[in-house]
């Protein structure tokens, strides 16, 4: 009954407020409804409204006043320093339980991928020895800065004492199993267990950190430098890719990201580079697989990682980086301590040691530091610049942002020599960032509605399987894009009416949890409590316990 009733609201709320025609036409949406809730605000209100909706995933009851204490431009300046914020002991405890699934060296965790694989093989009669992992492992350069506090391969960094990321294969998993009362064997439990623990930690971390900033930048990343936890060994390398490749780097140097992230198995593995192999190449073994060039990987970092799709090189120059990339795979046993335990391997013997020409540079055949040469001139390139810029202008502004803004942020990025929280700094300073016209004209993503939702009304995250479950029938499992392109966080992309009707039954079964805040709480964090006259016309209507349901589904929340 409550939801009949609730959907009459909604209907209310969709013709008044415009949503109909959002749905079939997006060139007019509730946006228009928010630039004129903003009337009538303070300036200061406004500005506090505006940096918690676009720094963070929505705010907090509260958090209006706590930002306002604290100053806008100091709320700003702490959210681009995240260390300089104590984390939240809900984070903390988090971390500590899912640490076996984070943080253990790539090359156990493949261990024990393959072992429990060949196990189950053996249990339906098959054999064959197989291989834990393919190349051999060379003397790779540890990618990252060996004085990063938070690189993992730093054993006198904060990691150095954590006993979870040293032990082997099965025991890792086994113990975050038994930390969460879910304690199994098998290929099935292995994988299970770390996909519940990296949904699990990424949720907690968007819904509790006050870190909130790093959060969104985490997000932004790892759809930038996409893998999916549905292919293959990354279902059980996804945690570490995050936690060595990424977090380290969120508002640090772009090419120190770069470079972690092509240096890293789950990259290798998941756009193919681990089978990439020089023209001619004959195994030892006739079983395997590696046989010629594979561009895939090459591809997608001309594209999507650095210049852009209309960044200026050729197909030419995607054959010459897929040499360049040849014999680069994922990490053996025979060597697997220390740095060459995280990241990939390289094998000489499958190596093309030809000279290559790259956007017209010449890159002499000496073996595994090429890469190292052409990822410095990609993350320099004045189309990497502009293509970071756009999107990070898109992410944080419009979905179609300001060509001045992008032209902004890309001279402060070749200014600062790829600093990405230079950048954000430019971003956030910026004109374009405080115009009235591009507040509250960004569209939720499923992930975004529902961590807004969650921090909104202050519930508790106690069933984190079926938050994970109603992402998943919106569209946007949790680190499971296929496509390298990652998901949109465009109102092109999230805007439907299916998806709009899900929501709502999701506010209703929060709103009916027993865990949400009361109305006034709630109302507080949207839009600084203020509606559009016909929102609140609208939620007027709705009985008294169906109000935060309906607030969570209005206009105004969608918005951000």
């Amino acid at each position: 009954m409550k939801a009949y009733s609730l959907l009459s609201v909604i209907t209310a709320l969709s013709v008044a407020t415009g949503w109909q025609f959002a749905l079939v036409d997006s060139g007019a949406s509730a946006a228009e409804t928010s630039d004129r809730v903003a009337i009538g605000q303070d300036s200061q209100t406004a500005q506090i409204g505006h940096v918690l909706n676009r720094l963070t995933y929505g705010p907090r009851p509260g958090d209006f006043e706590k930002v306002r204490s604290l100053g806008v431009q100091q709320f700003i300046q702490a959210q681009l320093n995240p260390t300089s914020i104590a984390e939240s002991p809900k984070v903390l405890a988090q971390l500590e339980r899912s640490a076996a699934v984070r943080t253990v060296p790539s090359s156990e965790l493949l261990q024990q991928f393959q072992m429990e694989k060949q196990a189950r093989k053996a249990a339906k009669g098959k054999t064959g020895k197989g291989k834990v992992a393919d190349g051999n492992l060379g003397n790779t350069p540890n990618p990252n800065n060996p004085n990063n506090p938070n690189n993992p391969n730093n054993f006198n960094g904060p990691r150095a004492n954590n006993n979870l990321a040293r032990r082997k294969g099965g025991a890792v998993i086994k113990e975050y199993g038994k930390r969460r009362g879910q304690a199994g064997t098998g290929m099935t439990n292995m994988r299970n267990e770390v996909e519940s623990g990296v949904i699990e930690t990424k949720i907690v971390r968007a819904v509790e950190s006050p870190r909130q900033l790093n959060e969104m930048m985490a997000d932004f990343w790892f759809n930038h430098f996409n893998i999916s936890i549905a292919k293959g060994v990354d279902r059980v390398l996804i945690g570490p890719y995050e936690e060595q490749a990424l977090r380290p780097y969120l508002m640090g140097n772009f090419r120190e990201m770069l470079g972690a992230t092509m240096h890293h198995p789950a990259m290798m593995f998941y756009l193919d580079n681990a089978q990439n192999t020089k023209a001619g190449y004959q195994a030892a073994n006739p079983k395997n697989k590696k046989k010629g060039l594979n561009e895939n990987y090459a591809r997608e970092l001309l594209e999507l990682h650095t210049l852009g799709v209309d960044g200026g090189y050729s197909q030419k120059d995607v054959m010459e980086l897929a040499r360049v990339l040849t014999g680069w795979g994922l990490p053996t046993l025979r060597r697997n301590t220390g740095a060459s335990g995280y990241w990939a391997s390289f094998d000489e013997q499958r190596h093309d040691f030809g000279d290559k020409v790259i956007l017209g540079q010449t890159f002499k055949g000496t073996g595994a530091n090429e890469i190292e040469q052409v990822l410095d001139m990609l993350a320099r390139h004045n189309s990497t610049a502009h293509h970071l810029s756009f999107k990070l202008a898109q992410y944080f502004v419009d979905d179609n942002p300001p060509p001045a803004l992008v032209d902004k942020l890309a001279t402060s990025y070749k200014q600062s020599g790829g600093n990405i929280k230079a950048v954000l700094n430019t971003l956030f300073a910026s004109q374009e960032f405080w115009e009235t016209k591009y507040q509250n004209n960004k569209f939720k993503s499923p992930f975004h509605y529902l961590v807004s939702s969650l921090r909104a009304t202050g519930a508790s995250i106690r069933q984190p399987k079926q938050l994970s479950a109603f992402l998943k029938i919106q569209g946007q499992p949790l680190y499971a894009c296929l496509t390298p392109d990652g998901y949109k966080n465009t109102k092109e992309a999230w805007l439907n009416p299916d998806g709009l009707l899900k929501r709502m039954d999701f506010a209703v079964r929060l709103a009916d949890s027993g865990s949400a805040a009361d109305y006034q709480s709630v109302l507080g964090t949207v839009n600084g409590g203020k509606l559009s006259p016909q929102t609140k016309q609208a939620i007027d209507k709705a009985p008294p316990d169906q109000r935060v349901a309906a607030l969570i589904g209005s206009p105004e929340f969608m918005n951000y």
